[in-house]
């Protein structure tokens, strides 16, 4: 799982993965980003965690004043620079979410979506942490996972990449409850209200909400005070 998604499921392979996607899924995909948008400003500078190639980032630089995306795939990082051609708002930095470089207080708007929290495979509690030390007073986290109620799709979606060799073969006896395994070692977690409760216990100066988009994403949203 280290480097699966530096090097197995980096630049067109996972352009691959969204090609891929089933009706439901891009509406999936649409609803969680639409509704990040909406949480964006004008003139917001925004830092997108696990940007991949930058899938997000043609609405994302059209809402904020300037988006920053990281991402620890340099192969991803050089397809968005093609992908994201014309588009002049935005940087892209190869840097690994474990370790985040950024200064105290540096951004309005932080974004881990489409389960980033679960796919970076890093310590989630401190992950938080992070991203909230990484946005001004006043300003919003937000991290997203999927909504029990999208399984069957997700499970599916999931099925598709499997059959087009871009992961391994889903291991069905351990498959389930939100959680997918593949022989090949990749695993696909979730994370729920009361996991995300758990994470921001004790954290002080944020106010915390949940919204449930689409039936589909589940978002943890975080005011800093």
């Amino acid at each position: 799982m280290k480097h699966y998604y530096e090097k197995k499921l980096a630049s067109s392979r996972l352009q691959q993965v969204y090609d891929l996607a089933t009706p439901r899924i891009r509406q999936y995909l649409q609803a969680e980003l639409d509704h990040a948008i909406g949480h964006i400003k004008p003139g917001d500078l925004v830092l997108d965690l696990g940007c991949g190639y930058g899938r997000q980032f043609p609405e994302l630089c059209k809402k904020a004043g300037f988006v920053v995306g990281i991402d620890s795939s340099a192969e991803s990082l050089a397809l968005g620079k093609e992908y994201l051609r014309g588009t002049t708002n935005y940087l892209f930095i190869q840097m690994n979410a474990k370790r985040l470089l950024f200064p105290d207080a540096a951004f309005n708007v932080a974004l881990c979506l489409q389960n980033g929290i679960s796919a970076f495979h890093i310590d989630q509690r401190k992950l938080v942490r992070e991203a909230i030390r990484m946005t001004k007073q006043g300003g919003t986290i937000l991290f997203s996972s999927y909504s029990e109620k999208i399984w069957e799709d997700r499970l599916h979606w999931f099925e598709l990449q499997s059959e087009a060799g871009l992961l391994g073969k889903i291991d069905t006896e351990q498959t389930g409850n939100g959680r997918i395994v593949c022989d090949d070692g990749f695993t696909a977690t979730t994370v729920d209200e009361e996991d995300f409760l758990k994470l921001t216990a004790g954290i002080k100066g944020i106010e915390i909400s949940f919204e449930e988009v689409d039936e589909s994403s589940i978002f943890l949203v975080l005011k800093r005070q």
